[in-house]
């Protein structure tokens, strides 16, 4: 099975971008717009794991 990198929903890219914001601000990462390549794979993790976990939480609370 081929893998790709194409979005489901295109106009969930903003929403998803201003999420990630919010838990990186939460975490106490610094994130600027644009390029942030400067940051530690353990802040961009903690980033992005977070982000999973607020996901799951969430569609989990859904279904109840």
């Amino acid at each position: 099975m081929a893998r790709s990198n194409q979005k489901v929903v295109p106009e969930a890219k903003a929403a998803l971008d201003k999420f990630k914001y919010e838990v990186a601000s939460e975490v106490g990462v610094n994130l600027k717009q644009g390029y942030n390549g400067d940051i530690s794979s353990k802040d961009a993790g903690r980033v992005g794991g977070n982000m999973v976990r607020k996901l799951i939480q969430q569609a989990e609370n859904n279904m109840k």
